[in-house]
């Protein structure tokens, strides 16, 4: 079990709290990565008839597209854009570079997602006022650039809430400091959407009640919201509301479970989507699981109906799987106990019981069924060559190797054949060759590492639009 630290959760009169959100994390990565794609739009996610979005270049976001779009409506939105499958450990090599530049400014850093994470600045002593709190942002941004060649945005503030909503606005590539004391005035006239915990749901439910602004939050009442949302939501909400967030940031968290959520904006009736719903969830969970190194033996699945009301169901395995038609077959059966006559406006699937091995036989008849299932599996790297049918192996994006032409990268496959671009990070945009799909000379390679830049010389200045510092609650940048 590991350790947790934390930071005394009280309420500060500096803004040192940092929020770090690196940009389009995944899509900026592949530009940086290939030189024929800076500039251009590219879309991540999972490229099969269910696949979602799960980030799109700022030059995709023009057109519409958003992350946990269903990949089939941003193929109409962006038709010409780039379509990649994504490459769990790239990502997670450009992460572990960044998280420790953040271990380097405090012992005291909370990660929340490979892109995202809380750093206590002043438990590491690197800030303790606005000044010292604006220097040690502006520095991360300038050596996370020069690491890793990508931008993030910094946001800082008294509280993980508003450090976070800081971030929000400092995006593309920029810093937001939120000075202690103008908080309120700063949150009032935000849309309620803006507070953590407020989704699609809540928000229609608010604006039905004529709740549209923090600013009506609060002056609504903490007894109003409790009527409206239940004792727990209505009292947390009616908090942050008033800017009240004395959580600690807190590292070396021990992870319980691992899960994933969606709520809908338009209450579900079908109870065959309702199905696909959750069988989606339950391949997203197990991505989650498989991306920290985990695995679990109770599978829960999370319903909340049409009247708010939220019903878990759970069964307990024989051993630890990350196998996702285990974790499908479970949800699936959970599900057949569940009532949703009336409509479904959020669905969940988790995975409890942690550990860090897995039963491989578990159940023996889901590996039959795991060819089905494989392209879905898209936060992964590719299971050994020997065990990949050759059609499965050139996945839109991954790295390749040919024995003349060198590195290069999967543009696209089909028909017995691979379309391959031969570029590298630090190269010109690269020519085009298509091969056989059994090509000898033709094999999956491991991604290259991305070249550091000088500041004269980096292409994301342009490309995501170098925002720079900005003012926020009365701060002078």
């Amino acid at each position: 079990m590991s350790v947790a630290w934390c930071s005394i959760g009280d309420v500060r009169n500096a803004p040192t709290i940092l929020h770090l959100d690196m940009d389009a994390f995944f899509a900026q990565a592949e530009q940086a990565s290939k030189p024929s794609l800076r500039g251009k739009a590219v879309i991540v996610g999972g490229l099969g008839p269910r696949g979602v979005v799960a980030t799109a270049s700022y030059e995709a976001r023009a057109f519409g597209v958003h992350s946990a779009m269903p990949m089939a409506q941003a193929r109409r939105l962006a038709p010409n854009a780039a379509y990649l499958v994504p490459r769990g450990g790239f990502y997670r090599s450009i992460s572990d570079q960044v998280m420790g530049l953040l271990r380097a400014l405090s012992p005291l850093v909370e990660p929340l997602s490979l892109d995202e994470a809380f750093v206590d600045l002043e438990a590491g002593g690197a800030a303790w006022d606005s000044a010292s709190a604006r220097s040690a942002g502006t520095r991360l941004r300038a050596d996370i650039r020069a690491v890793t060649g990508l931008t993030g945005s910094v946001g800082l503030a008294a509280s993980k809430m508003l450090a976070k909503i800081a971030s929000e606005q400092a995006k593309p590539d920029g810093l937001v400091l939120i000075e202690p004391g103008t908080e309120r005035a700063l949150l009032g006239p935000m849309p309620v959407r803006t507070l953590p915990g407020v989704g699609p749901a809540t928000g229609d439910h608010l604006r039905r009640a004529g709740i549209t602004t923090v600013d009506e939050l609060a002056e609504a009442g903490e007894d109003e919201l409790v009527r409206l949302l239940g004792k727990a939501h209505g009292h947390g909400l009616y908090a942050m509301a008033l800017a009240r967030d004395d959580r600690p940031v807190v590292a070396e968290r021990e992870t319980k479970s691992v899960s994933v959520e969606d709520t809908y904006d338009v209450d579900i009736h079908d109870r065959v989507r309702v199905e696909l719903e959750v069988q989606r969830l339950a391949e997203r969970c197990v991505r989650r699981l498989r991306g920290a190194g985990l695995s679990g033996r109770t599978i829960v699945l999370k319903v909340r109906r049409y009247d708010f009301s939220t019903l878990t169901r759970s069964e307990t395995l024989r051993g630890p799987t990350d196998d996702p038609a285990v974790v499908r077959e479970a949800a699936a059966r959970l599900l057949e106990s569940v009532d949703t006559t009336g409509g479904v406006r959020l669905l969940g699937v988790g995975v409890s019981g942690l550990a860090d091995f897995t039963q491989e036989d578990l159940f023996a008849q889901a590996a039959e069924d795991r060819g089905e299932g494989a392209e879905e599996e898209i936060a992964d790297e590719p299971a050994p060559e020997e065990a990949v049918p050759v059609e499965h192996r050139w996945r839109p994006g991954h790295d390749v190797r040919h024995a003349e032409l060198g590195h290069g990268w999967v543009q696209g496959s089909g028909l017995g054949r691979v379309t391959v671009r031969f570029e590298t990070p630090d190269s010109a945009p690269g020519r085009v060759r298509t091969f056989r799909i059994d090509d000898p000379d033709l094999e999956p390679a491991d991604p290259l590492p991305l070249v550091r830049r000088g500041e004269g010389e980096e292409w994301m200045a342009e490309t995501v639009g170098g925002a720079g510092e900005r003012r926020a609650g009365g701060d002078v940048g």
